[in-house]
């Protein structure tokens, strides 16, 4: 059984910025705006700290 990979839609808790991150990061994911930490690697899916808005298809 094969599972996609799927772009999340986020919030930034911290500065309220949107942006797109990629659900199997394999690196630490930073706001582009106030530099917080908004998803981390975990071996399989990100584990998000944000806010999930939308899962983009």
């Amino acid at each position: 059984m094969e599972t996609k990979s799927k772009f999340i839609k986020v919030r930034c808790s911290k500065c309220k910025n949107e942006q797109i991150v990629f659900g199997n990061a394999s690196n630490i994911v930073y706001c582009l705006v106030c530099n917080d930490k908004i998803a981390y690697p975990t071996g399989g899916k990100s584990k998000v700290s944000a806010r999930v808005l939308e899962v983009l298809e």
